[in-house]
């Protein structure tokens, strides 16, 4: 006998609960919690609601935040790009400080009274004669890279020295005593203090000789005449460290002086200083303009033995003559190639005075 909930012939085709197009799908929770609609419950139903059914919120979206979390990430990309190349560790090693200045002034006695003349006539006929005149006496040799500075840099440093000699040795004002500001804003600030010593209060303690930072004359005793200087000289580079530059100069400068107090048509005479420089740079003073001077030896003359060349030259003019003693070695200030003597005196080779 059929069952209370089973028709004799069977549950009827297409009535409900029989076989068919929807009995394959399957309501379940995910599908019912995706639906836009909802129907109101019954106790809901009997409020004011005009409508059956509600909608439900949809799926919260997600393309605003995978956006701003995009955003972040690109700035968290910069920034960390800017922190390491703040500290980039390829960056320029700070700046190193300065030696100070080792110095040597010799000064070289002539073996006679000092030849004088007509300036023209005393150059022509002594070996500065062939001497360029001033800077253009100051050439610059061919630049070539090194492992660590470029040739650009290499200019720079030798450009440098090229103008702390021209400021030192050539500057008029720089020669007369008047002024030591062109040769000091080239020099590195770390040995400023031993600069400005050694012009206030020098001293022949191979560290405060102001003659080894730069040619001066006393103008109570010496004016330097027409024509102007003749130099003749080298220079040299050589790379001593990745950051670390070194320029060598080797000049003579031949001076032609008057008294300062005697009338113009007094005899002139030729005082010659032979100058060697070690300078150093670092990449900060290629950019600052500066160098450090580790080295200068002086060698000049005609001047006596037991001079006070400390606060400066203090040449011997024409027919002027060294008190009588013991000729040291003699000393050819002409001579390229560094210092020719380690004494605290040395001879002037009589091959370097002019003979007119």
């Amino acid at each position: 006998m059929a069952g209370r909930g089973d028709p004799p012939e069977g549950t009827p085709e297409g009535l409900p609960g029989g076989e068919d197009e929807y009995r394959s799908l399957v309501f379940d929770e995910a599908f019912v919690r995706a639906a836009h609609l909802q129907e109101y419950s019954a106790r809901e139903r009997m409020g004011e609601h005009a409508l059956a059914v509600r909608s439900r919120p949809g799926p919260a979206r997600r393309g605003s935040g995978q956006a701003l979390l995009l955003v972040l990430l690109i700035l968290l990309a910069f920034g960390t790009a800017f922190y390491l190349g703040l500290r980039n560790p390829y960056q320029p090693p700070p700046d190193q400080p300065a030696e100070p200045l080792r110095t040597t002034v010799v000064p070289l006695a002539p073996q006679g009274s000092v030849p004088g003349g007509d300036p023209a006539r005393l150059l022509a006929h002594s070996p500065a004669a062939a001497h360029r005149t001033a800077a253009a006496g100051i050439n610059l040799p061919i630049p070539a890279r090194t492992l660590h500075f470029s040739e650009g840099q290499i200019v720079t440093a030798l450009s440098i020295a090229k103008d702390y000699l021209v400021a030192s040795s050539l500057e008029p004002d720089v020669l007369a005593g008047q002024t030591v500001r062109p040769a000091r804003l080239l020099i590195d600030p770390d040995q400023l203090a031993q600069f400005d010593r050694s012009v206030d209060r020098p001293a022949d303690d191979g560290r405060h000789a102001v003659a080894a930072w730069l040619v001066r004359f006393d103008p109570r005793r010496v004016t330097v005449a027409a024509p102007a200087p003749r130099v003749q000289g080298t220079l040299g580079f050589a790379e001593v460290a990745a950051d670390t530059l070194d320029v060598t100069t080797d000049h003579t400068f031949t001076y032609v002086l008057r008294p300062a107090r005697g009338p113009a048509t007094a005899p002139a005479s030729l005082f010659t200083v032979h100058r060697t420089l070690r300078l150093r740079f670092d990449r900060e003073d290629l950019r600052m303009h500066r160098a450090e001077l580790l080295t200068s030896t002086v060698e000049a003359g005609p001047q006596a033995c037991g001079a006070d060349t400390a606060g400066g030259l203090a040449p011997l003019l024409a027919g002027e003559r060294p008190p009588a003693g013991t000729r040291p070695v003699l000393t050819d200030p002409y001579a390229t190639g560094g210092p020719g003597t380690a004494a605290l005196c040395g001879a002037l080779d009589p091959a370097a005075q002019p003979r007119p």
